[in-house]
């Protein structure tokens, strides 16, 4: 039996994380999805994650399995929405960047992933959560309604290839 659990992420872990990125832009491609094909996310993007103690990691069996970041509110990404959020005074976590190695990829770890991150975050008091993702990305969209997320609507951010994302939220 694996021993699975999530931890923040250290500089050391760096080495094991930017390979399960590169695994997932790859994934991304090859899915004709054109999700992080602009370089992004890169060494400084989860370096500054980790700076930030915003980064996050999936052990399985002492071997880091997966990558996230969560980040507390407000997110600038977030101000404006073609949609609603459901809770717009509250405060949140936005959840960043999943990906899960390929070794490990449909064993359900990025729900398990997930609802820890959920889970940790709500003992710490926070009841909502935002995520977002491109269009084309039926694997997150799907991964984040199982979850319980609700679709909002359209949000704009910088990304050249596409910019334009759709944004899901759960309230607790």
């Amino acid at each position: 039996m694996s021993l699975i659990y999530i931890r923040k992420a250290a500089k050391n872990d760096l080495d094991q994380i930017m390979p399960i990125i590169d695994e997932a832009k790859k994934f991304l491609k090859e899915d004709g999805n054109p999700q992080w094909q602009s370089g992004y996310p890169n060494v400084d993007a989860i370096s500054t994650d980790i700076e930030q103690d915003a980064a996050w990691v999936l052990i399985v069996d002492q071997k880091v399995a997966g990558y996230t970041a969560v980040t507390s509110g407000p997110d600038p990404n977030y101000h404006q929405i073609d949609g609603r959020w459901n809770n717009d005074l509250d405060p949140y976590v936005a959840i960043h960047r999943v990906a899960i190695s390929n070794e490990y990829r449909g064993m359900h770890l990025a729900s398990y992933l997930l609802s820890s991150l959920i889970s940790l975050h709500y003992a710490e008091g926070v009841r909502n959560y935002r995520v977002d993702t491109f269009r084309r990305n039926e694997i997150v969209q799907h991964l984040v309604k199982d979850a319980g997320f609700i679709e909002r609507g359209t949000i704009k951010n910088d990304d050249p290839i596409d910019p334009y994302r759709v944004a899901y939220e759960l309230n607790l």
